[in-house]
């Protein structure tokens, strides 16, 4: 953990440095304002791999039907399944543990902050780019001079304010979590992707997750749940903006998104033709060859009989 705790502090350090310029160094508004800041870099950096997350989840639901096909023709062999799904797998371009990458590099972070709260500030002892001085400041910071972002829930020591500040931002990070998880499923996942083991596991982590942040967000201290929080909110506006404007074929935001299109086409005086449809040829009616009226022996004579047939010269020319 020693390389993560001087890169956390490092950066927490800097912000506390940059907002103490115009605000108190030991208020706790400007060490959760540096928390905040933190989060910001930290998932600023992330970027690349949320692509890559959004990225893989898409093509997890366009290839379902796929699966599926899969399932019902290898059910019976296990091991065949496994290879023609991993072939699948590789031949769309799609990695089924990349929409874990983010969480699972935010886990170490969290985890370092959570223990440079809970007992390096709480204690004063300096740590990575964190001084002494700025441990006591960090550890001895009051929101509204009431609530310790150090306290937690379990250990509010009796003040009401910190269990409410703490319910509060757990409430918050659950319900963030379930709003990110439910607006990824309910906008941007293809009807037919909806179910199967795939959407399962989605449905499981939609319920699961706020759970256990809920559970464990009463021995979180104040200032780690704001880190939470705000993660949570990034990447709920991060994931709108992405479905909004790139969203998955076969969606209900790839519908809503054509209709903004095309509303503002119309706004701006672009009127989107109709594909012409495909000319039709009339069907050609066969030529009847008209034939000949029968005549009688009578008419035959009155015509004077058949014309006999042309005799050739000599030199193959018809008289």
């Amino acid at each position: 953990m020693t390389p993560l705790y001087y890169a956390i502090s490092g950066v927490l350090v800097v912000w506390h440095d940059l907002l103490s310029t115009f605000m108190d160094p030991d208020g706790g508004a400007t060490w959760v304002l540096s928390i905040i800041g933190l989060t910001l870099t930290v998932r600023a950096l992330l970027i690349p791999l949320f692509v890559k997350q959004i990225n893989s989840s898409r093509n997890m639901q366009l290839i379902q039907p796929k699966v599926k096909e899969l399932q019902k023709k290898y059910g019976h062999d296990r091991e065949r399944l496994a290879q023609e799904t991993m072939k699948l797998y590789k031949d769309s371009g799609t990695n089924p543990f990349a929409s874990c990458l983010p969480i699972l590099i935010q886990m170490p972070i969290f985890l370092a902050l959570f223990r440079l709260l809970d007992k390096h500030a709480a204690k004063g002892d300096s740590i990575g780019f964190l001084s002494a001085d700025d441990a006591k400041s960090f550890g001895a910071a009051k929101l509204f001079d009431t609530i310790p972002i150090t306290a937690t829930f379990l250990r509010s020591d009796g003040v009401l304010a910190v269990q409410i500040m703490a319910a509060v931002l757990v409430i918050a990070m659950t319900a963030t979590t379930f709003t990110t998880q439910r607006q990824l499923m309910s906008k941007n996942m293809p009807a037919d992707a909806l179910s199967g083991p795939y959407a399962q596991q989605q449905k499981l982590l939609l319920y699961v997750l706020p759970v256990v942040f809920a559970v464990g967000g009463i021995a979180f201290p104040i200032g780690v749940l704001f880190y939470w929080t705000t993660s949570n909110l990034w990447t709920m506006g991060q994931q709108f903006y992405v479905i909004r404007n790139n969203p998955a074929p076969g969606t209900e935001a790839a519908k809503a998104k054509a209709a903004r299109d095309e509303a503002k086409a119309k706004r701006h005086g672009h009127v989107v033709a109709p594909e012409p449809e495909p000319e039709v040829k009339p069907k050609q009616q066969p030529q009847v060859r008209q034939q000949p009226k029968k005549q009688s022996k009578k008419q035959r004579k009155q015509s004077g009989g058949p014309r006999p047939a042309p005799k050739p010269n000599p030199e193959g020319e018809q008289q």
